[in-house]
């Protein structure tokens, strides 16, 4: 299924791109090429069966993630799906203890229980991929009522697939968003299949699926997830118009996966076309778009690129030897941080019956 790009204009001028600096815009350049190191170190290892469970790529997304959280303030919050390592790096997480967490190891972001699909930092704002599709949009509308009720200009940026957008969860969220006027800015990676299915074969629209906003009085944009100038210039209006006005909005950004839904989607290539893929490739690849507006511009030369495309892998490689010598967690560890209560041995601990203590 190929899908036209939303938009052939140049986001280069808007007023936020215009304000970065040359640095600013390599160190954009070098996190989108970092996440797709870490993921392709990610897919040999998993191969190599040193990660279980599943595997979910983000490469072909980065400028989403990258874009998106670019955009970032003190009190803005991001939470996403079970696709989830894009975000994790761009908000800042390291590769170490993401990689440590995909080998279920204790040196990991959640102690090796949480594996590919659950990354958390909530110390930079960032809550988490979860597993239930369309299960974080409630969460995402929580954390937006949240800032709203302590006064704080921020917002609460939610990252959902667009099969996600057919659960009554996200229906649920897109009413009260609108109803109590809250700061949430959903974001629909549309990468153009739920798992193994067409969108045009698993959702009912007309235009696109941004424009199911409207049943519920929400603003809505459509943006081509390729280009990470027009990412950040229309997702800068929508965090803006929640951090000032607490007005929700729904930005659908076109995007594509170079590989199956997860690693273990084996008929990944029967229901995509080789030509469909090769073209993404050509034309639509977010690193490449960017690369080369960015040697246009006279900010990145091929030596450059090259340097840093090198970096990222050999930082991948590392994160790949730090996880592999990391130790995995005990037979101890299967009853901590389930809850906080007993964890931190509270008044409450005492109140009521945990399965582990039985």
């Amino acid at each position: 299924m190929i899908r036209p790009a939303s938009s052939l204009l140049d986001f280069t001028g808007s007023p936020v791109n215009q304000s970065l600096t040359l640095e600013r815009k390599i160190e954009l350049f070098s996190q989108m090429v970092r996440i797709r190191r870490f993921e392709q170190a990610g897919l040999k290892n998993y191969q190599a069966g040193k990660i279980g469970g599943f595997l979910h790529l983000y490469i072909g997304q980065e400028a989403v993630a990258v874009g998106t959280i670019s955009l970032a303030g003190p009190d803005d919050h991001f939470i996403t799906a079970y696709r989830d390592h894009g975000h994790a790096l761009a908000v800042g997480m390291s590769m170490n203890e993401c990689m440590a967490e995909m080998f279920g190891k204790q040196t990991g972001c959640s102690k090796g229980k949480g594996g590919s699909m659950h990354f958390f930092a909530p110390d930079k704002n960032f809550w988490g991929g979860h597993g239930i599709v369309a299960g974080q949009t409630p969460l995402g509308l929580g954390l937006g009522y949240g800032l709203k009720y302590l006064g704080r200009e921020g917002c609460c940026v939610c990252y959902l697939g667009d099969g996600a957008t057919n659960q009554g969860a996200f229906h649920e969220s897109l009413n009260l968003a609108a109803l109590f006027e809250l700061p949430v800015v959903y974001v629909i990676e549309n990468n153009g299949y739920s798992m193994g299915t067409s969108q045009e074969r698993s959702s009912s629209y007309t235009t696109c699926l941004a424009e199911r906003a409207e049943a519920y009085d929400i603003d809505w944009d459509l943006i081509d997830g390729s280009d990470i100038y027009q990412v950040r210039a229309k997702t800068h209006l929508a965090l803006e118009r929640a951090r000032k006005q607490h007005k929700p909005t729904l930005l659908e950004i076109d995007t594509y996966r170079y590989y199956g839904h997860s690693i273990a989607d084996a008929n990944h290539k029967k229901y995509r076309t080789p030509e469909e893929i090769e073209f993404y490739k050509q034309f639509h690849d977010p690193i490449a778009v960017f690369r080369r507006k960015l040697l246009a511009e006279g900010v990145l030369t091929e030596d450059l690129a090259v340097s840093i495309n090198k970096s990222a892998a050999d930082e991948a490689a590392a994160a790949v030897k730090f996880a592999d010598e990391s130790p995995a967690p005990t037979l101890e560890d299967i009853g901590t941080d389930v809850y906080w209560e007993c964890d931190h041995n509270t008044p409450a601990a005492a109140i009521g019956r945990h399965f582990f203590n039985d």
